[in-house]
């Protein structure tokens, strides 16, 4: 399946973070199971929230794009609000920590990239609230 499909952020249906996606690039599953794992993958990294920063990095827009294999292996490209942030080490280690919860879920890459850079922009509307940018 080579479409990209948009996940709700979690259960309660808030609004996705901006061009925050779920792929199945490598993947046959079904779409409705795709969609349902999607979900379960989103809610577990709205978990991880930035230390300096009251907000989970969902929400943030710091996650670009969540791959799905077929055995349900999970990759993710996520950045950080700046190159030089404290936790960059830290950070791909408490994502993977936080999918592991995901029933089913197979092995875990996540990988840092830093093109193209966040801005606020990529934040959801509920960030922005939670932080008085309007």
């Amino acid at each position: 399946m080579n479409d990209e499909t948009n996940i709700a952020a979690d259960a309660q249906a808030t609004e996705p973070a901006p061009n925050a996606v779920v792929t199945g690039e490598s993947s046959s599953l079904p779409p409705e199971e795709l969609e349902s794992f999607g979900k379960e993958l989103i809610a577990a990294i709205k978990t991880v929230y930035d230390p300096e920063i009251p907000v989970d990095i969902f929400e943030l827009g710091l996650i670009y794009k969540v791959d799905v294999a077929d055995n349900k292996d999970v990759t993710i490209d996520m950045t950080l609000t700046a190159p030089g942030c404290p936790v960059a080490g830290e950070m791909p280690g408490m994502v993977k920590d936080a999918l592991a919860v995901v029933p089913g879920i197979g092995e875990v890459a996540v990988n840092m990239v830093f093109d193209p850079p966040w801005t606020p922009d990529r934040m959801s509307e509920e960030a922005k609230l939670e932080l008085n940018m309007f």
